[in-house]
């Protein structure tokens, strides 16, 4: 394992570089100072190539979607119901709902429309500790889909292939919380042809079909802000983490969650002094993140959280343990400069790989977070801003665009099994 005294002059470069956390604060909240303002495009560094371009591209003017008037009983009779949905990290359903309603994209002539949005809140039904609960999802996505294939005809002519969703569930349109019985679900039938928005990504998975635009979780940006601290604050934790590494109520055996990678972790590096990583979960968690130089990011029972924007926004270089992850728009965002993959498999050598890595890879790392157009891409703020998560959804259909050839049915031809899935879906909602 690494030593405290081998990190000691990567330190010294790293205070005397002066590069901190004050590029957090143009993207949490748009409320820097000039000074602040200043020091982030002396700080920053805007990524080349296509990447950059795409990341700062506006999709107005570029596509026009329109949204289906939906009974309130699927979206928002389930708020007033239960606010808690509005804070948890699911909640993307809910703000690009929101976002839309006023966004110039938008357009009231279905005709005219190249996408259409279903606004249904499937993470709204909360357990008391605030967890969604997806047994209900599927039925109460079906019964959306079936209220607009009966009022409109534009399901009907593509099986909706020309249609997308926000399906922000640990395992997206699988609809379940633990990945075997999500692989054993499979993506509901109706929802196999349109495009999927989701923060679930994992290569060769069958709860990430092609074409699905994968997004960040949730994260309040308010809060956020409300955390930054001086920008002048150096980085003096070397790895930072807090979270669970043994999930004992629902794998009591420990190798099931995270495939025992976040186990790992704690066996490793419990009593290394350069790792500080704790179930505790501090007052003090978002500005500890901003005195870190690494944040770790493993996997849990799926294999994103909210860490990653998190670390992001604060200048923190993500640690990305998760093997095989599809990241949020990786068409945009290089996160293979910006962050450090480790294999699972490798975690008891976290120490080594991060001690080892060149003082000038990391110091290009820190430029490219402090980019303002990075941090925001991650994030949903109320109000939206340009280039921010929102945007990026929008690009990411406006890419799709124009739509392929085998979109449009010819008449009569059906591709969806109304039928397919687990009894327990076909059940009226």
């Amino acid at each position: 394992m690494g030593s405290r005294t081998g990190w000691l002059p990567v330190a010294l470069l790293l205070l005397a570089a002066s590069v901190y956390s004050t590029q957090a604060a143009a993207a949490a909240g748009g409320g820097a100072s000039v000074d602040a303002e200043h020091a982030v495009q002396q700080h920053s560094e805007r990524i080349s190539g296509s990447a950059g371009d795409v990341l700062e591209d506006n999709p107005v003017g570029r596509l026009k979607v329109f949204i289906y008037d939906l009974p309130r009983k699927y979206n928002k009779k389930m708020v007033t119901k239960d606010p808690r949905c509005l804070n948890h990290m699911f909640a993307a359903e809910i703000f690009m709902h929101r976002f839309l309603l006023s966004s110039a994209v938008r357009t009231l002539n279905p005709k005219e429309a190249d996408w259409f949005y279903t606004p249904v809140y499937t993470t709204c039904d909360l357990t008391p500790a605030g967890l969604p609960l997806p047994f209900k999802s599927p039925r109460v996505m079906r019964s959306a889909i079936q209220y607009i294939s009966n009022k409109w005809p534009y399901w009907n002519r593509t099986d909706g292939a020309d249609h997308f969703f926000v399906v922000p569930h640990d395992f997206a349109a699988c609809f379940h919380y633990q990945e075997e019985k999500a692989i054993e679900r499979g993506i509901l039938p109706l929802l196999r042809r349109a495009t999927l928005v989701q923060t679930f990504g994992q290569e060769n998975h069958v709860c990430l079909k092609e074409g699905s635009i994968i997004i960040p979780p949730f994260a309040p940006p308010q809060k956020m802000q409300a955390h930054l601290i001086s920008p002048d604050t150096p980085r003096s934790i070397f790895v930072y983490f807090r979270g669970l590494f043994y999930d004992t109520g629902n794998d009591p055996e420990g190798g099931y969650y995270a495939r025992g990678a976040r186990a790992s972790l704690w066996e490793n590096f419990k009593s290394n002094p350069l790792f500080d990583i704790s179930t505790d979960h501090p007052a003090t968690y978002y500005e500890d993140m901003q005195r870190a130089v690494f944040c770790l990011c493993p996997l849990g029972w799926a294999p994103w959280s909210p860490r990653l924007v998190e670390a992001v926004v604060f200048g923190c270089i993500p640690v990305i343990i998760a093997d095989d992850i599809v990241l949020p728009f990786a068409d945009a965002i290089p996160w293979e400069e910006i962050g450090v993959f480790v294999e699972e498999k490798d975690v008891p050598k976290l120490d080594t790989i991060l001690t080892s890595m060149p003082i000038d890879d990391i110091l290009r790392k820190q430029r490219l977070l402090a980019n303002p157009s990075m941090k925001q891409a991650m994030l949903f703020p109320q109000p939206a801003q340009p280039r921010d998560a929102f945007h990026q959804i929008l690009n990411g259909l406006a890419r799709k665009l124009p739509h392929p050839e085998g979109t449009y049915l010819q008449p009569g031809d059906k591709r969806l099994n109304w039928t397919a899935g687990p009894v327990g879906d076909l059940k009226p909602w």
